[in-house]
């Protein structure tokens, strides 16, 4: 009898043993089977960014056609250049007490010496070139000058003065005949233009 049961012991426990090692041979290959068939979480997002990538409009050329900013080497046309300003001619220009008054202080202011003087009768000349006015005269003395006025003007006096002045400014002296004038009056001065100087008729005598 023990040894009838104990064969039925053994048997039992080889059953188990060939139960269990069946049972472990199922779940092992068909794990690893699942395991090969899915697809893990972070490859499926890898997959997804990659074809959003492709189909992102920002990598597909739009169909219009790429947008272009203007080139900076573009040649700008040059501008025209612009004609000459015509400047307008020199004229002689009847003269005022004012005129005549205002060239004075310019001469006085010049040269603080001299406080009692007045331009020489019929020999003042006023004219104008563009926008600027010219006067030319020589200065006599006037009653209570001085003695060293009246010396100082028998020296520098009697020679031409020449005045300039733009708009809305004060007579400004510019030059003064020499010792002797030149043989072409103010036609010979520098600061006077030429084609006032013809006008002047050199600064012969004035009307």
């Amino acid at each position: 009898m023990s040894g009838i049961r104990s064969a039925s012991i053994a048997a039992a426990l080889l059953g188990c043993t060939l139960l269990l090692t069946g049972c472990s041979d199922s779940s092992g290959p068909g794990s690893n089977s699942a395991a090969g068939g899915t697809a893990s979480p972070s490859a499926e997002a890898s997959a997804t960014a990659d074809a959003s990538a492709e189909l992102s409009p920002s990598a597909t050329p739009s169909s219009s056609g790429a947008v272009t900013s203007p080139s900076h080497n573009s040649t700008v046309p040059a501008k025209a250049p612009q004609a000459p300003v015509s400047v307008p001619g020199c004229r002689n220009l009847a003269v005022s007490r004012e005129v005549k008054a205002a060239v004075t202080r310019g001469y006085e202011r010049a040269f603080p010496r001299f406080e009692h003087i007045a331009p020489v009768p019929h020999r003042f000349f006023y004219g104008q070139c563009g926008t600027v006015r010219y006067a030319a005269t020589p200065f006599d003395p006037t009653s209570g000058a001085s003695e060293g006025e009246l010396v100082g003007l028998q020296d520098e006096g009697s020679a031409m003065k020449y005045f300039r002045s733009t708009s809305g400014s004060e007579w400004t002296y510019v030059a003064s005949d020499g010792f002797p004038a030149g043989p072409h009056g103010c036609g010979d001065i520098p600061q006077i233009p030429r084609a006032l100087a013809t006008a002047w008729r050199n600064c012969a005598v004035a009307e």
